[in-house]
């Protein structure tokens, strides 16, 4: 086939394709050849330069802050929200963004685990659409919801509302997050129904996590399941920057050894560790420390986050390589 031949057929191939929106296997039918020498044809009209695709990527999102903070830390997927500077305005927006990702990615027979005391995540069951295609699927609190009767009906709002919302099934953790001591945290555990709950942590197939920084939140503040200032203060000097589930990690994502974490009835970090999915609904300016922490010890491979906080952990990890890592991933895009 001489040059100029084989060009004007990729020429009518592409155009049929992009411009007409025919399906391969009409072109096939129309020009009488094989669809394998249609799909060779369609990558060639790319190679020489026929057909030039551009990606327009909308007002407001930020494929390639995702994409960098996905290569530098390994991330299944991460999601980037334009957020104003407001700690709970960020926490209704990224409530809003998980609540469009759990729709899309939810499957039947999921056991979700779902912590007690996030906004972000109470905004998201709030977002939410009932949908009934992950029949069979068990929403499961991994974190103790017993507290303040004025913020506890937000840890029981948050499981039973999920598993409402897909048609599953809800067990409830009917336990404080932190007990005052270890023996009433050992007397806790043999309840029945606290028993059964912690039971089912190993099956947990998706975990919805918010990330804490030292200081807790006004929500978690308010339910009570909180440590005491001297207490939050040891942790510190300890090297923590924040917590998933109450469990306490330094700024490389090690776990920090205390007694504290003995009085916590939750799913511990090495459980969280065996989840296929674990996802971190955080951002805000209070939270970056510890963010940074729980994506340097890989305690969750989903981020859901904002655009700011999304910026400041690629430039903070560019400026601790000394622009090495992140700098070279920032050119692969």
């Amino acid at each position: 086939m001489a040059r100029i031949d084989e060009l004007r057929l990729i020429a009518k191939v592409a155009r049929m394709y992009y411009g007409q929106g025919l399906r391969q296997t009409e072109i096939m039918e129309r020009l009488n050849v094989s669809q394998s020498t249609i799909s060779r044809l369609l990558k060639k009209a790319e190679a020489e330069g026929i057909v030039r695709i551009t990606v327009a990527v909308p007002s407001g999102t930020h494929p390639e802050l995702e994409e960098a903070l996905q290569s530098l830390y390994a991330l299944k997927e991460v999601i980037v929200v334009d957020c104003i500077d407001d700690e709970a305005q960020i926490a209704r927006d990224l409530g809003a963004a998980a609540a469009f990702y759990m729709e899309t990615t939810l499957r039947p027979g999921d056991v979700i685990g779902i912590s007690s005391w996030s906004a972000a995540l109470l905004a998201m069951v709030d977002a939410m659409h009932p949908s009934q295609r992950c029949a069979g699927a068990r929403v499961v609190q991994i974190l103790g919801g017993i507290g303040n009767p004025a913020a506890e009906v937000h840890a029981t709002h948050v499981t039973r509302r999920l598993a409402n919302l897909i048609g599953g099934a809800a067990t409830l953790l009917p336990a404080p997050g932190v007990l005052g001591t270890v023996e009433a945290k050992q007397v806790m555990q043999q309840d029945q129904y606290v028993r059964q709950a912690c039971e089912l942590f190993g099956l947990v197939s998706v975990a919805l996590v918010g990330i804490g920084a030292i200081e807790p939140s006004h929500l978690l503040t308010l339910s009570g399941n909180v440590f005491s200032g001297a207490e939050l203060k040891e942790l510190g000097e300890r090297g923590a920057v924040g917590d998933i589930c109450l469990r306490f990690f330094d700024g490389e994502g090690l776990p920090v050894a205390s007694p504290l974490n003995e009085r916590v009835i939750g799913m511990s970090l090495e459980e969280l560790r065996k989840v296929s999915r674990v996802i971190g609904v955080a951002g805000g300016r209070r939270k970056l420390a510890a963010i940074r922490g729980a994506l340097a010890g890989k305690w969750i491979n989903v981020l859901i986050t904002d655009r700011l906080t999304a910026a400041q952990l690629l430039e903070s990890s560019s400026a601790a390589n000394g622009n090495g890592r992140a700098t070279q991933v920032s050119r692969k895009k």
